[in-house]
């Protein structure tokens, strides 16, 4: 596993210093839902409930080049993250509030099908690593405040569809996976029990540079 970072951590610094050619920047604002996966980052070993799908929101900002490869930096919220769902419906079992918060930095690549000016398609594929955070609170102070920061990665698919020069929409799923230090005491990490999916609608705003 720590190969597989400090080949990433490459990759993103040859492509920071690498001379950009014509290229975009794409802003886009998104909304969705995170789904699957296990909820359990603070080790209570009896959380065996489903967890429901919840409301996601967020915004990603790329550069893109003429060719396949681009960078991007998103950042996502999901409120309510931890609430539970019952066996026979849908209720909040606990009184708390509760988020997830991804910040991932991603190499991104995709094919400009139809150029990269005026309408087109972008396929792509995209994948990086970053910082997870959870919390949990209890509004009438139950227990004392929950939080983690650890680092985690990324890596999903999606398409941009643009309708003219500076306006279009993007489709949007990835998985998320916390890592944490490996249990030999040494520099490698391992994945992590928390991990979800997570689907996106956003509208992507294009300029040029």
């Amino acid at each position: 596993m720590k190969h597989v970072l400090r080949a990433a951590l490459v990759l993103l610094i040859l492509g920071g210093v690498a001379k950009p050619a014509s290229a975009d920047w794409l802003f886009t604002p998104y909304l969705g839902v995170v789904f699957g996966g296990s909820a359990n980052t603070f080790d209570i070993n009896d959380l065996d409930d489903e967890f429901e799908q919840r409301i996601a929101f967020g915004g990603s900002l790329a550069w893109m080049g003429n060719g396949m490869l681009g960078f991007e930096v998103d950042y996502g919220v999901a409120p309510n993250f931890f609430q539970l769902k019952g066996d026979t419906e849908d209720i909040d079992l606990f009184d708390f509030d509760s988020s997830v918060q991804t910040l991932m930095a991603n190499i991104t690549l995709g094919a400009p099908i139809g150029g990269t000016t005026g309408a087109g398609f972008r396929p792509y594929a995209s994948g990086g690593l970053g910082l997870m955070r959870a919390n949990v609170s209890s509004p009438a102070d139950l227990f004392d405040n929950l939080s983690n920061n650890e680092l985690g990665l990324n890596a999903g698919a999606g398409a941009l569809v643009f309708f003219s020069d500076n306006v279009g929409l993007r489709g949007d799923v990835r998985y998320f996976r916390g890592l944490q230090k490996g249990d030999d005491e040494g520099e490698d990490l391992d994945l992590e029990d928390f991990d979800f999916w997570r689907a996106t609608l956003g509208i992507s705003f294009r300029f040029g540079q």
